[in-house]
């Protein structure tokens, strides 16, 4: 993570900016320590990020304590569900698309379901089962597109629709009908590891922290000067320039953008965000969409879902799903 000096700011507080994470988001606090309350942070990589956590707590100890506990639900997370590995939940669910029925956990089969129910309310814009396209755009690797008929050939398939949800001896059971079907969880996992650090930091009894997972962050209680979290949004053209800013407290938000990952050809750039209907970057002159949510795998899926929708579409799909998602910020 690169260091920035903190700015001073106007307020009452005299903030200064923290940045928390690699991605989306700037976060404004007072200095690490003011009386009894403590800022305790740890940044680590994971689920292709880099993670940061801040818990306000008067011991640090315990607060590292607590934040360790937190780390390993986001490591719990991410290697479950990663696509990188042939064991994982994911990796093997996806070796046996069109052939078998795989046994896969519980945490997996919750993020499946959520995916498949954002499927359906939004008409497959969302679709957790495009894996092969991302594969074959791989915007990390790739300085050219890939070739037109293979894209054509994954365009529309509906994937998601070719996934069932079960159970055997009590244990969840995934099968995919059509060998096309790729899970991939990028848009809703990360969103999800962030709930589980959430729960877990609770569940140590600590009430005011933040969560950031780059592009995907939860807000617990109040930051250490006893007022919100107050929260930026790094411009899409200049991550040194915060664009929006906004309070938030016990609420989740997530970012989607097409500026961190892509590759330019022709003149044309191609980002990481695919439209299932095409099979390809989705076409738009939106360059990010922000979205609160009450938990963080609502925020994460909303995001990725209405990124370069036309806002009554947005709102629509929002409307259907509920859980307090609404746009924040769109750039």
């Amino acid at each position: 993570m690169h260091k920035h000096e903190p700015t001073r700011t106007a307020g009452p507080s005299r903030r200064e900016v923290l940045l928390l994470g690699v991605g989306a988001f700037a976060v404004a606090t007072v200095p690490l320590l003011r009386g009894r309350r403590r800022l305790v942070r740890r940044s680590v990589p994971v689920m292709g990020t880099i993670a940061d956590i801040a818990v306000v707590h008067r011991d640090e100890q315990y607060a590292q304590a607590a934040i360790d506990a937190a780390i390993e639900q986001l490591r719990y997370v991410d290697r479950t569900m990663t696509t990188y590995s042939e064991s994982s939940d994911v990796g093997r669910a996806n070796r046996q698309a069109g052939k078998a029925p795989v046994t896969i956990s519980q945490a997996t089969a919750t993020v499946v379901e959520q995916g498949l129910q954002w499927a359906q309310s939004s008409d497959g814009a969302f679709d957790p089962c495009i894996g092969a396209a991302v594969d074959l755009w791989d915007v990390k690797s790739r300085s050219t597109p890939p070739d037109t008929k293979r894209v054509g050939q994954l365009a529309g398939r509906n994937l998601y629709r070719s996934v069932d949800l079960g159970s055997h001896q009590g244990r969840p059971v995934i099968r995919m009908t059509d060998d096309a079907a790729a899970l991939d969880l990028g848009g809703i996992a990360k969103g999800y590891g962030v709930d589980r650090a959430v729960q877990s930091l609770r569940e140590w009894g600590i009430e005011d922290a933040l969560v950031n997972a780059g592009g995907d962050l939860y807000a617990m209680g109040e930051s250490e000067d006893g007022d919100p979290w107050s929260i930026g949004v790094r411009s899409p053209f200049d991550p040194a320039k915060v664009t929006h800013k906004f309070d938030l407290t016990d609420e989740a938000v997530a970012t989607s953008g097409d500026y961190l990952q892509n590759f330019k050809h022709a003149g044309m750039t191609y980002h990481h965000l695919l439209d299932p209907a095409t099979a390809s970057p989705r076409d738009t002159m939106v360059h990010s969409v922000t979205v609160a949510a009450d938990n963080c795998m609502a925020a994460d899926a909303a995001a990725t879902t209405v990124f370069g929708m036309d806002q009554t579409q947005a709102l629509r799909i929002m409307a259907v799903r509920g859980l307090g998602t609404r746009v924040v910020s769109s750039l």
